[in-house]
């Protein structure tokens, strides 16, 4: 029997129709994703992009159409399975870092290791080699809000990559920041995803943050027809 997962892309979402109420986001969207690619999906506020993210992601079952991660179509999954595929196999970065107030930056970190069974010690031992890779280690035992943007979404960032993921979602990633601190996040995300040979679907409405992927699409009224902006 073929593995479809090793002549097939790592992610692909095909055909997929997903509305809010009686508003469509989603009118048979289409992307795909290789190891070690960045895509970066553009478009104007409310065209779909971070829906389209959330499906590939396993976070919204699309209405209908499919999503396929390393062969296995994700929309047939329990609920469960897709937790424990978001634990293990995906991380993701938003707008605004979504920390957890209650924990330090070192506990944040861990965290994704900890809810997938890592034992405490082990967890923020890999925490802190983060910290110290993206610069933050000064403020690994202080609380979100004692801490700046800059820091706050290096930590989301270290956060997304503690587990190793094999896919990183980046949901406007940096949309809090000045565009001197967008940068050094960028730098570090595709640094990272480059050494790691994680893919990287990032979603954006900046040019200047779409220039650092790969490729980039453009997703018009949650439509298929998704633009090559040429390179």
């Amino acid at each position: 029997m073929t593995d479809r997962s090793a002549t097939e892309p790592l992610l692909v979402g095909t055909d997929l129709h997903l509305s809010f109420g009686p508003t469509p986001a989603l009118r048979g969207a289409a992307l795909s994703v290789e190891a070690g690619e960045m895509v970066a999906v553009m478009g104007a506020s409310g065209s779909g992009k971070s829906t389209l993210l959330h499906c590939l992601a396993g976070i919204r079952l699309p209405r209908s159409g499919q999503i396929h991660y390393r062969g296995t179509e994700l929309t047939g999954l329990s609920d469960e399975r897709r937790s424990a595929l978001r634990r293990k196999d995906f991380g993701f970065v938003f707008q605004f870092g979504q920390l957890v107030p209650e924990l330090t930056v070192r506990e944040n970190i861990a965290l994704p290791l900890r809810l997938a069974g890592v034992g405490r010690r082990e967890a923020e031992a890999k925490a802190a080699g983060w910290l110290d890779e993206l610069g933050i280690a000064g403020v690994a035992d202080s609380r979100p809000g004692d801490i700046s943007g800059g820091q706050g979404q290096r930590a989301a960032l270290a956060r997304a990559l503690v587990a190793d993921p094999a896919v990183i979602f980046a949901d406007e990633p940096t949309g809090a920041l000045d565009s001197t601190g967008g940068e050094q996040v960028m730098n570090l995300l595709t640094r990272a995803a480059r050494e790691s040979g994680a893919a990287v679907v990032l979603v954006t409405h900046e040019a200047r943050v779409a220039a650092y992927a790969d490729r980039e699409v453009v997703l018009r009224d949650g439509r298929a027809q998704l633009a090559e902006v040429a390179r």
